[in-house]
């Protein structure tokens, strides 16, 4: 329930967290860090937010979608002068923007697909780029395999790859996404990395990449994890969908390779 401190309305942790979409325990880690304190309190001594820590959120939550850390955002909110907020909001307005034009070439891309798909043409190796984003290129598989000198798994990517309709792309996408919510659940429900639901998921992902795009062995596995958080590109797919997520899914990868190792 929505109570009043005086002429202040303050709301609890829950309604906040409906109100943006968050979880509770993210709420908690902002409120531990330093990022985001509940300034008010209730008669029962339960802390609430005013309007005031309600309006600093906002600027946290747009913050994240476009890609800051926790410790930028901090840096540019403790700033609190008008000139300063005034700035800000101008850095949220031209991303948002950015944004914008991205999703306008998106609707493009999607148009363009839905024709080829209309005439029977399966999508070229650019258009899966444009629809389902960097995370199914082939020039990041490419990029690993000339990291780590194994060409092998780039030219099954691209074998295989060639043959998919978008269809099959629909159906990667879907497979891809079931996966992401496996270390999603598991990370909210305070399991570790190391627990058999986080590694379980992680032998999820391995499995996906393996079937649909290139021979992966735990091993090498491993490789690509170190990636997810060392290459921004990939760390802001998973920082998209919950901050924290490229390190935990990191050290799942990590620890579902430690746990195949050590199986006779």
């Amino acid at each position: 329930m929505t109570e009043r401190t005086g002429v202040v309305t303050v709301l609890t942790v829950g309604q906040v967290a409906e109100r943006f979409g968050v979880t509770v325990r993210t709420l908690h880690h902002y409120d531990a860090i330093g990022l985001l304190s509940p300034s008010a309190r209730s008669h029962a001594g339960y802390r609430l937010y005013t309007e005031e820590d309600v309006s600093r959120l906002q600027h946290v939550v747009v913050y994240r979608r476009l890609g800051f850390s926790l410790e930028e955002i901090a840096g540019l909110l403790d700033d609190g002068t008008r000139p300063a907020r005034l700035e800000h909001l101008r850095r949220q307005r031209s991303a948002v923007m950015s944004r914008l034009d991205e999703l306008a070439e998106l609707v493009t891309a999607i148009d363009r697909a839905l024709e080829r798909e209309m005439t029977g043409v399966n999508l070229t190796k650019e258009e899966q780029r444009e629809l389902f984003g960097d995370g199914f290129s082939d020039e990041y598989a490419s990029e690993a395999q000339e990291r780590w000198g194994d060409t092998e798994a780039w030219r099954q990517s691209q074998e295989r790859t060639t043959r998919y309709t978008k269809a099959d792309w629909q159906e990667i996408k879907a497979e891809s996404e079931e996966v992401n919510a496996a270390f999603v659940a598991a990370m909210e429900a305070g399991l570790p990395p190391t627990s058999e639901a986080a590694m379980d998921a992680a032998e999820g992902a391995r499995r996906h990449i393996h079937e649909r795009f290139y021979d992966l062995t735990p091993e090498f596995h491993r490789n690509l994890g170190d990636m997810y958080v060392s290459d921004p590109r990939f760390a802001r797919t998973y920082e998209d969908i919950r901050p924290g997520l490229a390190q935990y899914v990191r050290d799942a990868v990590h620890a579902n390779a430690d746990r195949h190792a050590a199986r006779p």
